[in-house]
């Protein structure tokens, strides 16, 4: 940072339907794997900060979980979670990915978002998987619904438009200190963000056979005398089916899950790590108000 220029500092809230990329887009606008990502819908429980430095600014992105009817406690909570996000921003980016377009879901983030007097961008995802025409078209259709105070065109996942978005979020940021060392690139705990890092793996490995509430906690993370760390890890699934499912013939399928986290892992912690999997049925997690403290969230009344 420029001893001469002022800082500036901010959040940024990352809305949007499930699955419109905004994990994807967070790691790409920091620079390194801050939030999990995977085809799951609703892979994202709770919020998710990543900070990233342009120019004299330092812009704190907040992935939320995408916002969607919600059915059960879960679903409750996270939407809660993610509106709170929103709300507690200084700028928020509603996502939208370009070939679903505007869609009943983004059409109620939409109606939801007028409320909210905070400073709003629209970005349209996936971008490359559409004809420019329907672009144009799409920024139209929802400014004319909402007006945006900018509108960018990109794709999370090739890196197209990335800088651009960089620029001017960094440009709305408020003059102010820095809140995080400049080094630093996210606000979660380290055995946190590796709990999140295994159940991308399993996702990645079991999208169609799991449902979504299968979660992870990391029980234990030792130091080792010769720098390395032991963690230990279990994966709760509600259904003795499900567990099956996860060890898989053999144990194939969990030491699968284990070495692709285990990599994850050691990059992120940036020393070797050895990994520990454990499966445990828990049938009424979702009622527990200690596993939601577990994911950042509330349980709610109901």
């Amino acid at each position: 940072m420029s001893a001469n220029a002022p800082s500036r500092c901010g959040f940024v809230a990352l809305i949007g339907a499930p699955n419109a990329g905004k994990s994807t887009l967070l790691n790409a606008l920091v620079g390194t794997k801050v939030s999990i990502v995977s085809r799951k819908v609703q892979t994202t429980r709770s919020l998710v900060r990543g900070i990233a430095i342009e120019g004299t600014a330092q812009v704190i992105f907040v992935d939320t979980p995408g916002i969607f009817a919600p059915r059960r406690r879960l679903d409750r909570a996270m939407v809660v979670s993610a509106w709170s996000g929103a709300g507690d921003a200084d700028v928020v980016a509603l996502l939208v990915d370009a070939r679903r377009g505007l869609d009943e879901e983004v059409n109620a983030i939409l109606s939801a978002l007028s409320a909210l007097p905070h400073q709003k961008v629209l970005i349209l995802n996936k971008i490359d998987a559409v004809e420019r025409e329907s672009l144009l078209k799409l920024a139209g259709d929802v400014n004319a619904i909402l007006p945006f105070g900018d509108t960018f065109m990109i794709s999370a996942l090739k890196g197209h438009g990335l800088e651009r978005v960089r620029e001017k979020l960094a440009e709305m940021m408020k003059p102010g200190p820095w809140l995080y060392p400049e080094d630093q690139v996210s606000d979660a705990p380290l055995r946190s963000l590796a709990a999140e890092i295994t159940r991308e793996k399993i996702f990645e490995r079991l999208h169609d056979e799991l449902p979504y509430q299968t979660t992870v906690e990391t029980d234990s993370w030792k130091q080792q005398p010769d720098g390395s760390a032991r963690i230990e890890q279990t994966i709760y699934v509600t259904r003795d089916a499900h567990k099956k499912i996860v060890i898989g013939e053999q144990g194939r399928m969990i030491k699968s899950i284990g070495s692709a986290a285990r990599k994850d892992i050691a990059e992120a912690a940036e020393h070797t790590v050895h990994l520990f999997l454990f499966v445990k049925v828990r049938e009424h997690w979702m009622d527990d108000p200690a596993r939601y403290r577990e994911m950042g969230l509330e349980l709610p009344k109901g």
